[in-house]
């Protein structure tokens, strides 16, 4: 057992830079698990100044100077915010509370369609069977209820949060912008100065993720704001929401569109019942979808993420059970990010030796001493 434990430690551990890298993913991880609450702020303010990062350079590659790309960036950004306060999420507020206030009605009209299942398909479902559904749904809805009124006696300390997430955070933004070569040279300052493997996976994943995660918030505005015209267009009530519903689905691959699919279908039947409209919302609906998945997609994202869906389905389930809502966005990156990891990690030098001398693996171009200097010298 020793000497198996021994041989792995030779094998995954030998490099000075694989136990440097352990110690870093281990620290990343408990400050995580310990502190991600406190330092949600500043972590949400990463992630917006990453994905504004890329106007910034495009700004910037018109010849204006970086403050004042840095600025327009950053006006752009509180201007999105101020619309979204002031004039969306009071219509999906509205449109939710509509919504609520309807759900009477629906359930009553769902209630008499279920009770005819019985009469029509007796040898299929029983009215046993029925009632127990009805009694289920009506204890879940009660404990949505309950939820509910839970959260509106707490609103006082959700709304101090989000008063100091709408202060704070646009402010780390802005510093995030402003002085990102200066923060990084500083992070860089911690690492050993040839450090190989780290630049091979920050080579591999740094266009990657910014590719994906701009690109899928390209998608989200995009798919939401053409599910919202086309709603609206149809008529279809609670189109604003419907269509922020349709835009956020595509956060989760697979199941976010199945998911979405359910209220969108729900909403036009019970306003239409089986009628031509109905039938145009649905048709219009699997429209949007296809689109996104054949044409916008492929135009978004340059770089294919070159995972298995089943790994994609389980990094959804897994970093979105342990980090919620930014666990779910960021899971493919984070899942790329442990593959490029798991390649890119240093063998003992012999086995590295007869793998590349039997062809199984190519010494890679970015290890060269003199381009591993040049881009750790890049800015992101």
């Amino acid at each position: 057992m020793l000497r198996i434990l021994s041989n792995w430690i030779h094998r995954y551990l030998s490099d000075e830079e694989a136990v440097l890298l352990v110690i870093f993913l281990i620290v990343a991880l408990v400050v995580t698990f310990t502190m991600g609450t406190i330092l949600a702020p500043m972590l949400a303010g990463m992630v917006i100044a990453f994905l504004l990062q890329g106007l910034v350079l495009r700004l910037r590659g018109f010849g204006l100077p970086h403050v004042v790309a840095v600025t327009i960036t950053f006006l752009i950004f509180v201007g999105f915010i101020g619309v979204s306060l002031f004039w969306i999420m009071p219509v999906i507020w509205e449109q939710m509370r509509g919504l609520f206030a309807e759900l009477p009605r629906m359930l009553t009209k769902a209630q008499q369609l279920l009770l005819l299942l019985p009469e029509k398909y007796p040898s299929l479902i029983s009215q046993v069977q029925v009632q127990e559904v009805l009694d289920m749904t009506r204890k879940e809805l009660g404990n949505v209820g309950q939820s509910l009124l839970t959260l509106s006696l707490a609103n006082v300390p959700i709304l101090m949060g989000v008063l100091i997430y709408l202060v704070l955070v646009p402010l780390l933004v802005f510093f995030f912008l402003k002085d990102s070569v200066q923060i990084q040279a500083w992070l860089s300052s911690f690492l050993p100065h040839h450090r190989p493997v780290m630049t091979r996976i920050w080579l591999e994943m740094n266009q990657q993720i910014a590719n994906y995660v701009r690109g899928k918030v390209m998608e989200i505005f995009i798919v939401g704001i053409v599910s919202y015209i086309c709603f609206s267009l149809l008529g279809v009530n609670y189109a604003l929401l419907l269509g922020v519903m349709v835009g956020l689905s595509v956060i989760v691959p697979y199941i976010g569109a199945a998911a979405v699919t359910v209220p969108v279908a729900l909403v036009g039947y019970f306003q239409w019942g089986w009628s031509g409209e109905f039938f145009y919302l649905v048709a219009a609906y699997t429209v949007i979808q296809a689109l996104d998945g054949n044409v916008l997609v492929p135009l978004l994202f340059s770089e294919a993420v070159n995972l298995h869906p089943l790994a994609i389905i389980l990094a959804v389930l897994v970093f979105g059970g342990l980090w919620g809502f930014w666990g779910v966005f960021f899971a493919i990156p984070l899942a790329t990010l442990i593959k490029a990891t798991v390649n890119a990690w240093p063998l003992a030098q012999a086995e590295l030796a007869e793998s590349m001398a039997a062809g199984a693996l190519a010494p890679p171009a970015e290890l060269n001493p003199e381009t591993v200097e040049q881009e750790e010298a890049k800015p992101e």
